[in-house]
């Protein structure tokens, strides 16, 4: 039999997987396995993508998973490199997003972890909170089994992190071993999901037919599902207004006549008014109001039928009336079937919300017609999706920048919003768009950041360049922790302590890394500079100045909701903003 270090076992291992591409930065506990990409792996097509910071590494495998739906792959060193891991991680952890993070330490197995080594960290501990699994490798004929279990947890049901320990001498050590000890996936894992129960398909079939007013609402496990086009058929044929989730934009295209955008007064009132809601591969969280009223009618008067492939999600947040686990994509092309042997097509007169979304998203369009000085943040958000084309992929990242893109920046494909959705964790933005661009080269990447979120990693520029992903990153730069300042404005009276920062010149910094950067004043000019930034072939930075009184109040979800609902003359939306706003905190 051939002899394999464990770091080559590793990467054979990885091999099966198909994984394409390793996010980290090298150390000398790693160094077997990284010259095992170099020696082995490249031959198949395995790059290893060195970051200049492991959390950037993290987001970047996170980045290609959501695009891709393949597990990502991260890795840092001992102590401050696997700890440096960690935000990227728990980002991935809060969205679901499977990824196999490999630590490796400075121990032995057998020593492992409290010796009084140099860097000594129980980094198994560290990543309990933060993954679905983790294990330390602590014999070199196990890396083909704990590899297999770990894409096996982070695949399977509820998808999420798993974590890989590797005492250094594993990864050194040189044993012989079969070749048929690399399995295919289809040996260890699943790679079916599970379809439903077909005597629950067929119950809320009839739930379905029935309605008066069915809705359909989806979160990010429809996505994970790649269900789109099942979800879409199965909407045109009843008719039901579709709602998602902020994570789960693009799941129907925003401008597609059913659907409705996400929080806004066309959204509400359907949710209200609806008798029987189908809800695909989502918790329900604060955003949704916690599936409660008065985002959704009272369990008295609104059939729930959740479909979720966890079951721990059934009725997580609210109580459901049929619960069937499965995968969506199978769940509701068997949904759709019993249908149709039950119901010709079903037409709805769905005008009204759709004007109610009309009305609601008229102020944001006016004001994105401003031609003011600084620049208005939805001008510049209307500027930049009215650039980019329908297939582009965009990534927010900030916390008043992503409230503002919310408004206007509208998503029409699967997979083509990158988002920390769940987390809300800032300095995402810059290592998801390159995670994206290497994902799916083909297509146009760009990131809406705010200035303080561009900066947790802002050293991922040099990473862009190097690996000639040529992404356009749009900083709308206001000087100050907006979102926080604004919270100090509007509840402290104007307290600001800790918010405000100089005037920090993006687009020379973007220059020094030999990118395109610009610094744009004039909101005529954003256009233009979008088209210089993508014609120079490189990576690309905007840095836009915006009104900063503006950007320190965005009209605020839940007040505006709280407004429209006020203003109805409806019994199920008669409510005070206070009661609103106690829902949702």
């Amino acid at each position: 039999m051939p002899k394999y270090t464990g770091g080559e076992i590793l990467v054979k291992c990885l091999l099966k997987e198909k994984v394409k591409f390793v996010f980290g930065i090298p150390g000398d506990q790693l160094n077997p396995f990284t010259d095992a990409i170099y020696r082995i792996g490249s031959k198949e097509g395995m790059q290893f993508i060195m970051t200049r910071h492991e959390q950037a590494a993290a987001h970047m495998a996170d980045a290609y998973s959501r695009v891709t739906g393949e597990p990502g792959v991260c890795t840092g060193t001992v102590g401050p490199g696997a700890a440096d891991l960690v935000p990227g991680v728990y980002v991935a952890y809060a969205d679901s997003i499977p990824l196999i993070v490999i630590t490796a330490q400075n121990q032995t197995w057998k020593s492992y972890p409290d010796h009084g080594s140099t860097q000594a960290l129980n980094q198994k501990k560290l990543f309990e909170a933060i993954t679905k699994w983790n294990v330390v490798v602590n014999r070199v004929e196990r890396i083909p089994e704990l590899v297999e279990r770990g894409f096996r947890v982070a695949l399977s049901g509820k998808p999420g992190p798993v974590h890989l320990d590797f005492p250094v001498d594993i990864f050194f050590e040189e044993v012989e071993i079969d070749e048929d000890e690399f399995l295919r996936p289809s040996q260890y894992r699943a790679v079916e999901p599970p379809a439903g129960d077909l005597k629950l398909v067929k119950e809320a079939a009839e739930m379905l037919i029935k309605a008066k007013l069915p809705l359909i609402h989806v979160g990010r496990g429809l996505l994970a599902s790649n269900a789109s086009k099942e979800l879409i058929q199965l909407a045109e044929y009843i008719s039901a207004p579709v709602t998602t989730t902020v994570a789960a934009k693009g799941a129907i295209p925003e401008d597609h006549p059913l659907c409705l955008i996400s929080d806004g007064f066309g959204a509400l009132a359907a949710q209200n008014d609806s008798d029987a809601v189908l809800l695909v591969g989502s918790k329900l969280g604060d955003l949704d109001f916690w599936g409660k009223p008065p985002g959704w009618s009272d369990p008295s008067e609104q059939k729930f039928i959740q479909i979720d492939i966890s079951p721990e999600m059934i009725g997580l947040n609210r109580r459901v009336d049929l619960a069937i686990v499965g995968d969506a994509k199978k769940v509701l092309d068997s949904l759709l079937n019993e249908i149709k042997k039950r119901s010709p097509k079903i037409e709805r007169d769905l005008s009204e919300y759709k004007e109610a979304q009309r009305n609601w998203l008229k102020e944001f369009r006016e004001k994105a017609k401003s031609n003011r000085k600084p620049i208005h943040p939805l001008r510049l958000i209307k500027e930049v999706r009215g650039f980019f084309p329908r297939d582009a992929i965009s990534c927010i990242d900030g916390g008043n920048t992503a409230v503002w893109a919310h408004y206007l920046n509208r998503i029409y494909e699967p997979r083509s919003f990158l988002w920390a959705a769940d987390s809300g964790h800032l300095g995402t933005g810059l290592p998801f768009a390159i995670g994206a661009k290497l994902a799916n080269p083909e297509k146009q990447v760009y990131l809406i950041t705010g200035d303080g979120a561009f900066m947790f990693n802002i050293q991922e520029l040099e990473t862009a360049v190097r690996l000639k992903t040529n992404i356009v990153v749009i900083v709308a730069n206001d000087s100050a922790w907006g979102m926080i300042k604004g919270s100090q404005m509007l509840q402290f009276n104007k307290r600001y302590i800790g918010v405000d920062f100089s005037d920090v010149r993006y687009d020379k910094v973007a220059q020094a890394m030999n990118c395109y950067g610009e610094r744009v004043e004039d909101p005529e000019e954003i256009k233009p500079a979008l088209e210089r930034a993508v014609s120079s072939n490189k990576p690309a930075v905007l840095d836009v100045k915006i009104d900063r009184e503006t950007n320190l109040n965005p009209p605020d979800l839940v007040t505006l909701a709280a407004i429209w609902l006020e203003g109805c003359e409806h019994p199920k939306r008669e409510v005070t903003k206070e009661k609103l706003e106690k829902t949702v905190v």
